[in-house]
């Protein structure tokens, strides 16, 4: 009669986000009177900016709060670009119509705002320059309350008998009644055989589920004597809700007389069918990929490209390095996509690039992870449009060989996580791109070193360009079944999330940034969950945005 499966938390890539707009030293547009501002915000979408929502009209002021709050999806794995439009209303008719009312706008992305929880920008006229001293900041705060889980476990005492030659096979069922009256099912216990008195196992359950978030909304427990014909006889029913239950929190049992309406409404003397009693109940509260990042978790980005032979000699038209000035190759888009959003929750913006595959200068040795920059002390790049620079910069100087060995790589950047893992705190999760067009070579060495990282704070994102076979790729991606090492150690988590570029070649950039990072923010919360690591306070930046 239970649930086969517990309900287990589900850390998904879409939050709610509440965007809350002041602004300082705005223009004064009225002559005889101050400002009257109000902001409208926009979202780029299919190639325009569409409306989403505008804040209230604050009257005669050049230093706005505003009180309209901005409920927004957010996606890690989207670049979602915002507009922030500010004008003064004077007529309060036609907001935006006319070019006077105008006193500024700013563009940013969600992922920055929510990257540092507070941003402030300078306000900008429709000829790019700075609208005066004006500024807009803006407040990210994600909504919370239908994360947290809670535990809880229930007994009985002295029940109703129902069974002539042996006792009550009791078991129980818990819903949540709706505004409209209707009754939800919440949980249905295993049964006890043969018990009056029946203890049954603790189970886990999410507030949203229970309760919808609202401590006060009615919950039945139903009682019933379990029969294998699906006949069961009713022994009681108590109502109560979140709020009564809570005080077995602080290790208190709470208790209810289990109602028989029929025996109540019968007998003068009747005092209950039995007792229910919560014996232990525990709100646990379960992070988001948000907390994480607005406690000040960073996201380290490394890239890794595939230098090998048979992408094509880089000059010739057919290879997958070929630089067109038209167009760029697959490696430069995948690098664009995914790259652009990652950059967001990088604070220095900083991102080590690597190579390969090659023969490098000056003794054109083959190399497997060197720095596309050839600055060993230092393979950063400013932006991931400083790693494209040096990534056209390099095709020059190398000679394209093989094999395709990936594992060196990997196992450069897990040296690095395995430092965050002493910290005991979620400052820092990287994330290793490789972009590559063939299979992998030291497959056995790579699946070795994938599972050591998968207890680590790091996530492998395989974008395969070309039209290869993959087969092995999708080994290291899990999707398939857990990812076993050599020895037969199984990946403690999923971290490889593999795409093939070709079924993205007629879509948009966006779609293929979409898909690969999709699973990031399960991987981030999990990491953190398992090592027992809860987020850092929500930590406004005083950073001032460009």
């Amino acid at each position: 009669m239970s649930d086969s499966k517990e309900n287990q938390p589900v850390a998904l890539g879409a939050s709610r986000v509440e965007l809350r707009i002041s602004c300082k030293n705005l223009l004064d547009r009225d002559t005889l009177a101050k400002s009257n501002p109000c902001v409208i915000l926009k979202i780029y979408c299919e190639g325009q900016w569409n409306e989403i929502d505008k804040t209230e009209v604050i009257k005669s002021n050049l230093n706005p709060v505003f009180s309209k709050v901005f409920d927004v999806d957010y996606f890690f794995e989207e670049m979602q670009n915002l507009l922030f439009e500010v004008y003064d209303t004077v007529d309060n008719v036609n907001i935006g119509m006319r070019d006077d009312d105008f006193l500024g706008s700013t563009e940013c992305t969600l992922g920055q705002i929510v990257s540092q929880t507070k941003v402030t920008k300078p306000l900008l006229l429709k000829n790019g320059k700075n609208a005066g001293k004006s500024t807009i900041t803006i407040t990210a705060e994600e909504v919370s309350g239908t994360n947290d889980f809670v535990e809880l476990a229930f007994s009985a005492q002295k029940l109703d008998n129902k069974d002539l030659f042996s006792k009550s096979d009791p078991f129980m069922e818990i819903y949540k009644i709706n505004n409209d009256g209707t009754e939800q099912l919440v949980r249905r216990t295993e049964v006890v055989k043969n018990n009056l008195n029946p203890k049954w196992e603790p189970f886990r359950v999410s507030l949203h589920s229970l309760c919808s978030c609202d401590y006060n909304k009615q919950l039945k427990f139903i009682i019933y004597d379990y029969d294998s014909s699906g006949k069961h006889d009713f022994i009681g029913e108590v109502q109560t809700t979140f709020n009564a239950m809570q005080a077995a929190c602080s290790g208190k049992e709470v208790q209810w007389n289990c109602i028989n309406p029929k025996y109540k409404a019968k007998k003068r003397n009747y005092k209950n069918s039995g007792v229910v009693v919560l014996t232990h109940c525990k709100v646990e509260k379960v992070h988001t990929f948000l907390d994480y990042i607005m406690g000040g978790c960073q996201i380290h980005f490394t890239v890794a490209i595939d230098f090998t032979a048979s992408n094509g000699e880089p000059r010739n038209s057919q290879s997958l390095h070929y630089i067109d000035s038209s167009q760029p190759n697959e490696y430069l888009k995948a690098l664009s996509a995914v790259g652009e959003i990652c950059q967001d929750y990088d604070s220095d913006k900083k991102f080590p690039a690597f190579g390969f595959g090659a023969r490098i200068p000056p003794n054109y040795e083959v190399s497997h992870d060197f720095p596309i920059n050839f600055k060993s002390d230092n393979p950063e790049c400013e932006e991931i449009s400083g790693v494209i620079e040096a990534y056209k910069k390099c095709l020059p100087k190398i000679k394209l060989y093989g094999p395709t060995n990936v594992s060196p790589i990997i196992n450069r950047i897990a040296q690095l996580a395995q430092d965050e893992v002493k910290s005991k705190v979620a400052t820092k999760y990287y994330i290793l791109l490789i972009i590559t067009d063939g299979v992998v070579t030291d497959m056995a060495e790579t699946r070795e070193i994938v599972v050591q990282a998968s207890h680590l704070p790091m996530s492998i994102i395989i974008v395969g360009v070309g039209n290869a076979d993959f087969t092995d790729m999708r080994i290291l991606d899990g999707d398939e079944g857990t990812l076993l090492s050599p020895k037969g150690e199984p990946a403690m988590r999923d971290i490889v999330q593999f795409v093939p570029f070709r079924d993205f070649k007629n879509a948009a950039a966006s779609a293929l940034a979409k898909c690969v990072l999709a699973e990031v923010p399960k991987q981030v919360v999990e990491y953190y969950a398992s090592k027992g690591i809860s987020p850092e306070p929500h930590k406004p930046s005083s950073l001032v945005a460009n």
